[in-house]
């Protein structure tokens, strides 16, 4: 029988497996290559240009080879009173900034190193070197007319929304020039990716708009939604990249629109839209499932993101208003093992950046959404039309335009919840009846309190009680509750003198062994 190694492992493990790079990487640079790849004098500039004094340097596991030249290269560029810290091993998702990592050497800048998600920060300024994959302009541009002419619904399309990975940032002028020249009455639409970016205290952040190639040059953030008058019905979206999870975002996001997709090392075109019915049905499966949870775990998987905590305010306060309940976690980088854990909470609820937000949860134990999952998953009713949304700004804008937006009840009065209602499950096809917790804290007249309470008698025959707690419930459920003491039901036992000696080789080991 095969060792069943999800919720539990050895440590030999750890050291034996072999680590998968997600990126190809670039090996054996030359001194004028390692220079360029990695814009050393750009990022030099931008450290003098800030008078930065700790900088912290952040690396991908695929880049850490690089990393001493790296530092040595910038080293020699800036003042000798600057301080350079490598950091390694990110908190969460190496796309996000490591805010925390930063801190704990007092940066007051941060280079970030290869793929990065672009999410607003909260604390430090961050310069952006995103890397330089090769692509040629000219084959993406002839493939990516012949396969929308050749899907004759999107021939006629006036616009087209270009996206791509952040890698493909540096030949974004050279393709969409070559778009232009072979479309010349289709508008082409895209946001520029910054390549320094400040955190939202420091900045004033305006509307998010797809520019024109013409006003390229500006820095501006990488939004996700289209412009008002670039309508489904009118344009299309051409991502330049590989299959990755900002594709699968992108599809999600954007369920209304066609997607087509160019990938520079296979160098072909295809149309995406078809996974978009499938990827959405998936998740309204995982929506199902969250419905029927009573504990929700909301795991905290970042803490750079700007509005992260915001939003987990939010998330709690939905959470209570629908009578369920919640608690907070920091794990690090999520995992089978560590959630495993937690076997009292039902859903968990993830809060990271757009690019770590979507989990495949088949690993898991329990199912793992999104923020914006979790509201479908407590309305009142069972809706969705297919709508998807990463972007914490956008969440908290809606939901306070939503406050502002309610009518108020007629007379002040709303009718009271029946609690006691049963709940029907699409995923078992049977009625439930839910778990109420945050219910009302008033003692009825008989002298009993709300029906999530649980009384707990201590060793001593004390009797403690514990409103609204679900661990305490599962602890009250499970055979095995820890170790008690049992003062007086069992016989003392003899003493036994015991090992002496260090781990390493204790004096009993080799009491058996002969000389050879």
């Amino acid at each position: 029988m095969a060792e069943i190694t999800t919720f539990s492992s050895s440590g030999a493990d750890a050291i034996t497996r072999t680590i998968d790079l997600q990126e190809d990487a670039p090996t054996n640079l030359s001194p004028e290559e390692l220079e360029e790849t990695f814009d050393i004098a750009r990022t030099a500039e931008e450290i003098e240009k800030g008078d930065y004094k700790r900088i912290a340097l952040q690396f991908p596991d695929e880049l850490l080879p690089h990393s001493v030249p790296i530092f040595r290269a910038l080293k020699s560029r800036i003042a000798e009173s600057r301080e350079l810290y490598v950091l390694a091993d990110t908190s969460y998702g190496s796309c996000c900034v490591d805010e925390v990592a930063a801190q704990h050497v007092d940066a007051d800048a941060l280079v970030h190193y290869g793929h990065a998600c672009m999410s607003q920060t909260s604390r430090l300024p961050v310069i952006y070197v995103l890397g330089k994959k090769p692509i040629d302009p000219v084959h993406c541009a002839d493939s990516f007319v012949h396969t929308l002419r050749a899907a004759s619904d999107s021939s006629q399309k006036s616009t087209v929304l270009l996206r791509y990975d952040v890698a493909y940032a540096h030949r974004a002028d050279d393709i969409i020039s070559e778009l232009k020249s072979r479309l010349p009455s289709t508008r082409v639409l895209y946001t520029p990716v910054p390549l320094v970016a400040y955190p939202s205290s420091e900045s004033k952040r305006t509307a998010q708009s797809l520019r024109e190639p013409s006003n390229a040059g500006g820095a501006s953030s990488n939004a996700d939604s289209p412009r008002d008058d670039a309508s489904p019905e009118d344009a299309v979206i051409l991502y330049i990249g590989e299959e990755s999870l900002t594709l699968t975002n992108l599809l999600l996001t954007h369920a209304s629109y066609e997607v087509f997709s160019y990938d520079s090392k296979m160098r072909t075109t295809r149309l995406e839209s078809g996974r978009t019915n499938k990827l959405l049905m998936r998740r309204y499966a995982v929506v199902q499932k969250a419905r029927d949870a009573d504990v929700i775990g909301i795991l905290v998987g970042t803490l750079g993101v700007a509005n992260y905590l915001p939003l987990i305010a939010h998330l709690r306060d939905i959470i209570k208003k629908a009578h369920k309940k919640s608690y907070t976690i920091s794990v690090g980088k999520p995992n089978p093992a560590k959630l495993a854990n937690f076997l009292e909470i039902e859903c968990f609820v993830l809060v990271a950046c757009p690019e770590n937000s979507l989990l495949d949860s088949k690993e898991f134990l329990r199912p793992i959404i999104t923020p914006y999952e979790l509201e479908v998953a407590l309305q009142p009713t069972q809706s969705w039309t297919g709508r998807y949304v990463l972007d914490f700004d956008q969440l908290l804008r809606e939901h306070q335009d939503g406050l502002d937006n309610a009518q108020p009840q007629e007379g002040g009065e709303h009718e009271e919840e029946d609690l006691d209602q049963p709940v029907f499950s699409l995923t078992t096809g049977k009625y439930r009846h839910a778990k109420r917790y945050g219910g009302a804290t008033d003692t009825a007249p008989n002298g009993d309190a709300d029906s999530s309470a649980v009384i707990l008698r201590n060793q001593e025959g004390a009797l403690s009680k514990m409103d609204d707690s679900a661990a305490a419930q599962f602890l009250q459920s499970r055979s095995f509750r820890g170790l008690e003491t049992r003062i007086g039901q069992d016989p003392p036992s003899l003493l036994e003198q015991g090992r002496s000696g260090i781990a390493r080789g204790y004096a009993d080991d080799h009491r058996d062994d002969t000389p050879a």
